[in-house]
């Protein structure tokens, strides 16, 4: 079924919300104390459901490991027009099963040829219980063609950094158990290793399906596009 392109104005203030959603939301028992993200600013009236970048972040190559127990180069395995990636972990207690099950249901919707052109890449922000065996039987429940990607938290970190994605682990559970707070954004990453959009957690599967038609069949608008 194909996707029909899903069109919304901003206002300032929607914006101004879109805007604090980004810098502000994370996963897990709170806000990181660098959650704020430094530098974001996005293009007005241009269309889109995501946030476009007037100044797109930079996709980083860290050698880590994927959920084949495989070396994973994050920057040559980008080999799709446009490869979505969220951080999270198995263990979140709510917003990464609402957001995966919002990309799948987004994928759903493409038609065929446009799914082929997108990758989903889950890295895991916590590491120390996120191996490839978890990893990999987590990502079944979404979509076993999704990537399941982990190794060093020093190496995750580094990848995170760049895309303005804070990661920390978060207070002990009673359980004993601890959570992992972090940030949320979808990031639309493509295949020259830019990012110039992202899209924040609760963006419905039609809005997201709808960008990424409009991405694999007009590319990013630009702001002469939204002039």
């Amino acid at each position: 079924m194909s996707a029909v392109p899903e069109r919304r104005t901003r206002t300032a203030g929607v914006l101004a919300c879109v805007l604090t959603c980004l810098a502000l939301s994370a996963c897990g028992g709170g806000t990181p104390d660098n959650a704020v993200v430094s530098g974001l600013s996005v293009h007005d009236a241009d269309g889109m459901n995501g946030a476009v970048l007037t100044s797109p972040y930079r996709w980083g190559a860290e050698e880590l490991t994927d959920a084949e127990a495989q070396p994973f180069d994050t920057r040559a395995a980008l080999e799709k027009p446009l490869t979505l990636v969220f951080f999270g972990y198995t263990k979140c207690p709510d917003i990464c099963q609402a957001v995966m099950a919002d990309i799948t249901s987004a994928l759903s919707r493409l038609d065929p040829g446009d799914a082929e052109q997108v990758d989903m890449w889950f890295v895991t922000t916590d590491p120390a219980r996120d191996d490839p065996a978890t990893l990999k039987s987590y990502l079944a429940r979404f979509d076993p063609g999704f990537q399941g990607v982990t190794g060093p938290i020093a190496d995750i970190l580094a990848l995170a950094k760049p895309v303005h994605v804070p990661i920390e682990k978060g207070e002990r559970l009673p359980s004993g158990g601890y959570d992992v707070t972090h940030g949320t954004a979808i990031l639309g990453v493509m295949k020259d290793g830019s990012v110039p959009i992202l899209w924040t957690e609760g963006t419905s599967a039609a809005s997201l399906a709808a960008d990424f038609h409009t991405i694999l069949t007009s590319g990013i608008p630009t702001e002469d596009d939204a002039s």
